[in-house]
């Protein structure tokens, strides 16, 4: 037998441990990027109005904006009113929040878009304003 043939290791063998970290790895980084993909999609988009009556900043680690807006009850006639509806939003943009302070308790217009899912730092609901103005 030869010198060489004697001194050499066989392959090291991959530990099924290892292994089976690392698929489960790819597996949670998958998860992750089709869940992002999801919440990030756009369900719905429009335009609601109405008085902005509620605007704040929420939110111990993760500051949040959000609104309320009051659409108004439905008069059904002969005296008969609907409840009012409340239309709940959040804003990812300072810009948009330092706008909603100074509509507050005037009619305004808001653009938004409804997310299928929104993640615990966007905010408390699934509707964002992307856009704010004044009714005149």
């Amino acid at each position: 037998m030869s010198e060489a043939q004697a001194t050499s290791l066989p392959p090291k063998k991959k530990s099924k441990f290892k292994r089976f970290a690392f698929v489960t790895f790819l597996i949670l980084i998958l998860i992750w990027f089709i869940y992002y993909f999801i919440c990030g999609m756009s369900y719905s988009e429009g335009t609601r109005s109405g008085v902005l009556f509620k605007v704040s900043r929420k939110g111990f680690i993760f500051k949040t904006y959000e609104g309320e807006l009051n659409i108004g009850g439905v008069n059904q006639g002969e005296g008969t009113i609907m409840p009012l509806t409340i239309f709940k939003f959040s804003t990812t943009k300072k810009q948009i929040y330092d706008s909603l302070e100074v509509y507050q308790g005037r009619r305004v217009v808001v653009k938004y878009r409804q997310v299928i899912k929104n993640f615990f730092w966007q905010g408390d609901t699934d509707y964002f304003v992307d856009h704010v103005s004044l009714v005149k």
